[in-house]
C-alpha cells in the first residue's frame, strides 16, 4: 500500500505545490500565510511527534531547570504571547532546561525550551518575549512539518533515543558500554532555512509588540546572538546549526523596529521584571560559562582542562545536575569509571525526577561489575523516560552479568525487534545465536 510519501514521490509533485483536497489529505491551509500547501504532517501528527521526541531531548539536555519559579515566570510570558498568535489552540508550553550551551528550540506541536546558557545573556523581558515569539513563529509557520514533507528531517521521525557516545575499551564490554546522548544534542530537532529563520524572526516581532513589548527586544536578542558568535562560537554552535544566523537578520531587526513598529519603541521592555524572576540563575553564571569551557574541551578531547572547569562550576554551584554528570562523564573518559559512578549517583540524588542521571549511574555500574544496582538504575531511567529501546540493551547486559541468561536473552529479542543496526544490535544477536535461541 503506497503511503502518502510514496504517492508524492511518484507523482513529482514539487514541494509547496498542492493538487485537490479530494487526492490528497496533505493538503492544508498554513495557518500564518493563509495559502494551501501540501503537508505530510496533519497538526495531530505534529503534536504526537512532539509528544513522543520532546522529553528526550529535554532530558539529553540535563532536564528542565529545577526553579519552578523561573519555569513559571518563562511558561507565563510565552503563553500570553501564544495566546495572540497565529495557533492559540495548539497545547503550547515553555521551560527552561540545564544544559550550558546557547540555545533554544521548539517541537511541532508547541513544546519550547530555552537553555540556561542563553537565559543568562538576556537583558530584560523583550528580549525573552523576542526569543519565545521566535519559537511560536516556528511552530505557526510549521516549519517542521515542512522539513518533513521536502525529506529533510526523515531522521526525526525515526531516531530512537539511542544511548551511545564512546566509552570504547572499558572492561570486556568494549564500545558495548557507552555514555547517554547518541541521539545528539539537538538532533532531534529540525534544521531551519534561512528564509525559516526570516518568517520566524518577523513572526517573533509581531507577537511580542502585539503583547506590549518595545521591537528593541528583538534587536537586542539579534544582537547578543551575533556577539556570542564571535565570542564563544563553540557554545552557540548547535543553535547556529539549526537557526542560521547573519548580519542581515540584525539589520532587518533594526529597520522593522524603526519603521514597522517604529510606534512602539517606547513600549515597556520589563527589565526589572525579567532581573527578579532570572536572579537565581544569574548568580550562578560563572557556572554556566566555566560549563560551556569544559565542554569545548571535552570537545578536543582535553580531560584535564575539562575536570578543571567543571571544578570551577561546582566551586560556584556544588549540587548543580549538569555540572556532576558533566563530571562524570569527564571521569569516564578518562578512564575512571569508580569516579564517574560516584558523580552520577550523586546527580541522581540532585535531581532523582530527571532520568539522565540513573542511566549513566546505570553504565558505570556495569563498567564496575555492580550489575543488580545497574539493572536498578536502568529500571528507574524506563520509568521515569520509558520507551527507550536502548534501556532494553542495557538490561539485558546487567542480567547477563548476573548469569540470568534466559532473561538476559528475552531483552535481547525485545531489542533487536526495534533496533536492526549497530554494535549492540549485533552483539545482541551473536548472544542468542550463542545460547541457542538463534540458528
Amino acid at each position: 500500500m503506497l503511503t502518502r510519501r510514496d504517492m508524492f514521490k511518484l507523482l513529482g509533485i514539487a514541494t509547496g505545490a498542492c493538487l485537490s483536497p479530494a487526492l490528497f489529505s496533505g493538503c492544508a491551509i498554513n495557518p500564518v500565510t493563509g495559502r494551501q500547501e501540501f503537508m505530510l504532517m496533519t497538526p495531530d501528527e505534529e503534536i504526537a511527534l512532539d509528544r513522543k521526541q520532546s522529553p528526550y531531548q529535554f532530558s539529553n539536555d540535563y532536564g528542565a531547570v529545577q526553579d519552578q519559579q523561573l519555569n513559571a515566570y518563562l511558561n507565563q510570558v510565552g503563553t500570553q504571547l501564544a495566546s495572540i498568535s497565529h495557533r492559540p489552540e495548539m497545547p503550547f508550553s515553555f521551560r527552561a532546561v540545564n544544559a550550558p550551551y546557547i540555545n533554544a528550540y521548539a517541537f511541532p506541536g508547541g513544546s519550547i525550551a530555552t537553555t540556561r546558557g542563553i537565559l543568562v545573556e538576556l537583558d530584560n523581558e523583550a528580549e525573552l518575549a523576542a526569543l519565545l515569539g521566535h519559537e511560536i513563529g516556528h511552530v505557526n509557520a510549521r516549519h517542521t512539518a515542512e522539513q518533513v514533507t521536502k525529506g529533510t528531517l526523515t531522521s526525526i521521525l525515526v531516531s530512537g533515543a539511542a544511548i551511545a557516545t564512546n566509552a570504547a575499551g572499558y572492561g570486556s564490554y568494549g564500545g558495548l558500554v557507552q555514555d547517554l546522548g547518541g541521539i545528539g544534542t539537538g538532533a532531534l530537532l529540525a534544521h531551519y532555512s534561512r528564509d525559516n529563520e526570516r518568517e520566524a524572526d518577523a513572526l517573533g516581532m509581531e507577537y511580542m509588540t502585539g503583547s506590549g513589548y518595545t521591537p528593541q527586544g528583538m534587536v537586542g536578542l539579534m544582537k547578543i546572538l551575533l556577539e556570542n558568535g564571535q565570542r564563544k562560537p563553540n557554545a552557540i554552535e548547535t543553535m547556529f546549526s539549526t537557526h542560521p544566523m547573519s548580519e542581515e537578520r540584525y539589520q532587518t531587526a533594526v529597520r522593522n523596529a524603526q519603521n514597522t513598529y517604529g510606534n512602539m519603541l517606547s513600549a515597556p521592555d520589563h527589565r526589572e521584571r525579567f532581573l527578579d524572576n532570572t536572579a537565581g540563575l544569574r548568580k550562578i553564571k560563572g557556572a554556566i560559562t566555566a560549563l560551556q569551557n569544559g565542554q569545548t574541551a571535552m570537545q578536543q578531547k582535553k580531560y584535564q582542562e575539562a575536570e578543571q572547569e567543571f571544578n570551577k562550576a561546582l566551586q560556584i554551584a556544588p549540587n548543580d545536575y549538569a555540572a556532576l554528570l558533566m563530571m562524570a562523564k569527564c571521569k569516564m573518559a578518562q578512564d575512571k569509571p569508580n569516579e564517574a559512578e560516584q558523580l552520577a549517583l550523586q546527580a541522581g540524588e540532585v535531581y532523582p525526577q530527571e532520568a539522565r542521571s540513573h542511566a549513566f549511574a546505570g553504565i558505570t555500574s556495569i563498567l564496575n561489575k555492580k550489575y543488580e544496582q545497574a539493572l536498578q538504575q536502568f529500571s528507574t531511567y524506563d520509568r521515569l523516560l520509558p520507551g527507550n529501546p536502548a534501556i532494553l540493551f542495557f538490561q539485558g547486559l546487567s542480567l547477563e552479568g548476573m548469569e540470568k541468561n534466559k532473561k538476559a536473552a528475552n531483552l535481547y529479542y525485545q531489542y533487536l525487534q526495534q533496533v536492526k543496526t549497530g554494535t549492540q544490535a549485533q552483539y545482541a544477536y551473536k548472544r542468542l545465536q550463542s545460547w541457542g535461541y538463534i540458528k
